[in-house]
């Protein structure tokens, strides 16, 4: 965990950096921990939807940094657009107080951006693939 934060912390715009940054940061907003029982991840963000109107703002700002960070990999204003509008829907939907954060669960708009993210950097950026075990 101090070496995700440590590498969130130096903001190198090479594109390995950025790939390292947003993988961090999904996880922290979408699979911080498993709910016992149902297996299921939940993150940051469906835990700021609780607070009303401050925890979705707060939850958007952070998925905005994500689609920020792709515009330094050189994506494109149609794949900038999506994300954007991702981030939109999950701040419109966790308008909702306390209700907002059943459709936060289900719909996990910093995942969906993850994986325009790394589509992009897998096809323009190759050397930044990282095989999981």
């Amino acid at each position: 965990m101090i070496d995700r934060l440590a590498d969130m912390a130096y903001l190198d715009r090479n594109p390995a950096a950025v790939r390292k940054r947003v993988e961090g940061m999904e996880h922290l907003l979408e699979r911080l921990f498993v709910i016992p029982g149902i297996n299921r991840p939940v993150g940051l963000d469906v835990i700021l939807d609780l607070i009303p109107v401050v925890g979705g703002t707060v939850g958007a700002a952070l998925g905005a940094w994500m689609a920020w960070e792709a515009r330094n990999v050189g994506m494109s204003k149609f794949q900038m657009t999506r994300m954007m509008g991702n981030v939109g829907l999950d701040f419109l939907l966790g308008l909702i107080p306390f209700v907002g954060a059943v459709p936060d669960f289900f719909f996990r708009s910093n995942t969906r951006n993850l994986r325009i993210i790394r589509k992009h950097l897998d096809k323009h950026h190759p050397s930044t693939v990282v095989i999981e075990q």
